[in-house]
């Protein structure tokens, strides 16, 4: 083996233990997140008390923002579906007061003995009850209809609203936070919120208001038993309590864990090819089987105290109509002095309707209990979509638009079509516009950066780029190359120093026209789910065929793109996983070319190419790169050297910067970058 071939391999050999370390370190961290994430409902004793009452407070303000939203979206509908809530309330504790008429009615007609008007009163009662349970029927129908409407139409508000504050979050919330667990938001809140809409929250109104009409109409007829009733229905709702704040804390547990969960499987499937190159399957599995476990603990739990609670309040309820029966016969019996609203005397016509009220009334509390647990994971849920909703979005500040100009009386103005002269618009605060052109002067001066205010990334970088240069940027991994054109581009703010842009400071410049200005080839790819020519025209929507053609033949994609099943037509899915790697970067970098943009930043477009189809696109980017101030990303060095400006960085610091022979002639940083690099090749 030769000493060259030696020291490649054994490069290699390196670079693979630093990039399996590096997946392992970012697998632990975000697992380490996703273990935080799915254990903050803890079981602390002194902190404890102070958890539940900050979660009853958290609750308690996402119900509100739950129910005025809902409100919001429905504010004609979701009244009349409560107006037919209260109605249909009304109509199932109605029974209670027929029923005593009726044995009333044959109660005296057993005393009297006159039976002959009995029959018409009966029948005159139940035509009035069948009346009262026809309309009950009809807007018990309307009210479940219109909840369907209002359930899947305010999911779908909640997952637009979502999605376009999304559209707004700066970069830096998608870098601190796993896909997985944003993705739970579209997924398990949104669902969780389903349940709680369309089924708890109609359940646990009408469940309410029979309540309150069963215990107004007990308290009419007898104050001493519905007292008694009232005692017991305490007692249950103390053990519903007690039970279902255990229950919902545990399905809140669950809540966060399905989203950890969800997140592990989401990072574990992008690096599958990673996990099975060094051979990690088994501690994947350990991490997901980790994972799992946290929330099947939860679960379980959960649903547990959930599954104890029925049975107790049924046996409770029997109960409490056994003590009610009892209480009612020897009160009866001993002719005890009965106090009610109505002055009516305590006789079997109150006490069989009031046994039914009973029955009734420890069955609405069973049915709280059972749609408790949805309505805590329904919370939940909307908790986390609102602390999505919350993030704040990205700020932007710029006035200055990027706009076409034309040349008219021998003067700079706006025009509405595409003159391929672009300048910038500047409002002043006396009223007057000034319009600067577009050159590609792009500098950073004294620039200070950290992703961390305690940890900074780039210190004192100043670098300019003259209008038309293409600079290139080098230096080891983790120098600060690509957190420069981060800066450039207003991905994330500068701490100190300036930024300009044609004279401009990019913190006037409005965000949107600034990267409109600046095409961006990155060295991963994202194509989305449609035909190669859809994902061409991405970089301008308006871009016609001849355009998109005309981008890829300038990129080198159009050969390979004629080759495939029906060419430009061809449906990409899985972001083009049925094409290679380089040509995935061939149609990135023709999405850019389609944009024409003033200014290019090519982040290793190149790294994915193979040394052949790199001299067919090197060609293609050249063209591509004429008259446009260019800012190039790479490793290969050998794509660098016919930049106007090299600069080499190491730990966030300019260490030189000059042209391929001026920095190869000093002999310093880059001058072993390049032969460590030439002796490669």
């Amino acid at each position: 083996m030769s000493k060259q071939t030696e020291t490649m391999l054994n490069q290699q050999n390196a670079s693979q233990v630093a990039d399996a370390q590096a997946a392992s370190q970012s697998s632990q961290s975000a697992n380490a997140q996703a273990a935080k994430r799915a254990s903050q409902v803890t079981h602390d004793p002194q902190g404890a008390s102070a958890n539940r009452g900050k979660r009853t407070a958290n609750m308690g303000k996402t119900a509100r923002r739950t129910l005025k939203m809902l409100f919001g979206f429905f504010p004609v509908l979701l009244p009349t579906v409560i107006a037919a809530i209260v109605f249909n309330a009304i109509v199932q504790a109605i029974p209670n007061v027929f029923m005593e008429r009726v044995l009333a009615i044959v109660e005296d007609s057993w005393q009297t003995g006159a039976w002959d008007p009995v029959a018409g009163e009966i029948i005159h009662n139940v035509i009035m009850l069948v009346i009262f349970y026809l309309l009950g029927l009809i807007c018990n129908a309307f009210w479940q209809q219109a909840m369907a409407v209002i359930t899947q139409g305010a999911l779908k508000n909640f997952r637009t609203a979502m999605f376009e504050h999304m559209q707004r979050l700066p970069i830096r919330y998608f870098d601190t936070h796993l896909h997985g667990d944003v993705m739970s938001h579209y997924t398990n809140d949104v669902d969780a919120m389903r349940q709680m809409i369309s089924q708890s929250i109609p359940q646990l109104t009408l469940t309410s208001l029979i309540m309150v009409a069963v215990v107004c109409i007990m308290f009419y007829y007898s104050i001493t038993l519905a007292i008694v009733v009232i005692l017991g229905v305490i007692v249950m709702a103390l053990a519903t309590r007690y039970l279902g704040s255990r229950s919902a804390r545990n399905f809140l547990r669950q809540q966060r864990a399905v989203a950890a969960l969800e997140g592990h499987v989401e990072e574990v499937m992008g690096g599958e090819k990673v996990i099975k190159v060094f051979c990690h399957e088994r501690e994947a599995e350990e991490d997901f089987d980790r994972i799992n476990s946290e929330w099947e603990t939860a679960a379980r739990t959960a649903n547990s105290y959930a599954n104890t609670l029925m049975p107790i309040l049924m046996n409770m309820g029997n109960l409490l109509y056994v003590i009610v029966a009892i209480m009612s016969g020897v009160f009866i019996f001993l002719g005890v002095p009965n106090f009610s609203i109505s002055g009516m005397p305590l006789s079997i016509a109150v006490a069989v309707p009031f046994l039914n009220m009973t029955k009734q009334l420890a069955g609405q509390v069973g049915q709280i209990s059972n749609q408790i647990n949805s309505v805590v994971m329904g919370l939940a849920g909307a908790e986390r979509i609102f602390e999505l909703l919350d993030e704040e979005v990205e700020q932007d500040a710029g006035y200055v638009t990027l706009v076409n100009l034309a040349v008219k009386d021998n003067e700079l103005v706006e025009s509405a079509e595409r003159t391929g002269l672009w300048g910038w618009k500047h409002p002043h605060h006396d009223g007057t516009v000034t319009y600067t052109p577009l050159r590609g002067d792009v500098r950073m001066e004294h620039v200070n950066f950290g992703y961390r205010p305690d940890h900074e990334i780039l210190h004192d970088v100043s670098v300019y780029a003259k209008p038309g240069q293409k600079v290139a940027f080098v230096g080891a991994t983790g120098a600060g190359k690509t957190t420069i054109t981060n800066l450039i581009n207003r991905f994330y703010d500068i701490s100190d120093g300036k930024i300009r842009y044609d004279g401009i400071n990019v913190s006037k410049i409005r965000k949107s026209d600034l990267r409109r200005s600046l095409g961006v080839v990155l060295q991963d790819v994202n194509l989305f789910t449609g035909t190669v020519m859809d994902n061409i025209r991405y970089g301008k929507l308006d871009a016609t065929d001849e355009e998109c053609i005309k981008a890829a033949k300038l990129a080198g994609a159009d050969t390979f793109i004629n080759m495939l099943p029906q060419g430009y037509d061809t449906v990409l899915t899985d972001n083009g996983a049925q094409i290679s790697q380089g040509q995935r970067q061939l149609l990135s970098i023709a999405r850019a070319a389609v944009a024409d943009p003033p200014a290019m930043i090519l982040d290793e477009a190149t790294s994915s190419i193979d040394t052949r189809t790199e001299a067919i696109v090197q060609k293609g980017m050249d063209a591509l790169m004429q008259g446009r101030t260019t800012f190039v990303i790479a490793h290969r060095l050998s794509t660098v050297r016919n930049s106007d400006v090299i600069i080499c960085l190491d730990h966030g610091r300019v260490i030189e910067r000059g042209t391929h022979d001026e920095l190869i002639a000093q002999k310093g940083m880059y001058y072993q970058l390049y032969t460590g690099a030439f002796e490669l090749e």
